[in-house]
């Protein structure tokens, strides 16, 4: 992808809406909805890197209650033109096709390369990559299978969305709620994922969500990994403009 005069790239990820509750978490999407439209005004593309809802399941003709002026909005900025990639995160994992049909943004289910200009990106959500976390890997893998899917689509909506929101918000293996402090570059396996990937490529910036707290941390020769934060306490957002990527905090 190559951007055209004075375009960035932006990437954001973890907003978490319906946490803990929907009206709780209204404040937040009013946020990010004003954060869409800033950006939209110079943006070649915008990275959702997943778990934008806490919980969102696909039934074959029904999706979860709520979510209409983010929804509404990126239905708007990709109808304009601009670009929108959607990556699931581990809350949002059961989302199926209802994105690409009706917003027209494609989405991805695992890291993917992109190249924008001379810059190479590895961008992905982050959950279950590295070492350790076997608890989530093992969880992360009864609840992708097919099987497990078919059961629980044979729960009533009211059912099946009130107990996955639960869950998502009480447990701690699926929230993440412990991730709040630097663990120490050694014990970041995030970091230590993308040196791994460096072994066999380079790329210039190593993207995620998922860990909830912002940082920037050198990885090799002219690679850096990104953490983007979360839009829970941190608000933050990363921004590329062709040649520099940094990580900036919205304040509306």
């Amino acid at each position: 992808m190559q951007l055209s005069n004075n375009k960035k790239i932006y990437f954001a990820s973890d907003q978490h809406l319906g946490a803990p509750t929907v009206a709780l978490s209204f404040p937040r999407e009013q946020k990010f909805v004003a954060w869409l439209e800033e950006a939209r005004k110079d943006a070649e593309a915008i990275f959702l890197l997943g778990d934008l809802f806490d919980f969102w399941f696909e039934y074959k003709k029904v999706v979860p209650k709520g979510f209409v002026r983010v929804l509404g909005k990126l239905a708007e900025i990709r109808d304009s033109g601009v670009l929108i990639y959607f990556f699931v995160g581990n809350h949002d994992l059961w989302m199926d096709d209802y994105f690409q049909k009706e917003l027209n943004i494609p989405v991805y289910h695992d890291n993917q390369e992109f190249t924008f200009g001379n810059k190479t990106f590895f961008i992905g959500h982050g959950d279950g990559k590295g070492p350790g976390d076997k608890g989530y890997k093992r969880m992360k893998k009864v609840f992708t299978n097919p099987f497990s899917k078919w059961i629980f689509r044979w729960l009533h909506p009211d059912i099946g969305v009130r107990l996955a929101q639960y869950l998502s918000v009480k447990n701690k293996l699926i929230s993440g709620s412990e991730d709040v402090k630097f663990l120490g570059e050694e014990n970041e396996w995030l970091v230590q994922y993308s040196k791994r990937k460096l072994e066999t490529k380079h790329y210039n910036y190593l993207i995620f969500g998922h860990r909830h707290l912002p940082m920037i941390i050198p990885v090799g020769t002219n690679s850096e990994y990104v953490n983007l934060g979360d839009w829970i306490g941190y608000f933050t957002y990363g921004v590329f403009d062709g040649e520099n990527f940094e990580l900036k905090t919205f304040r509306s």
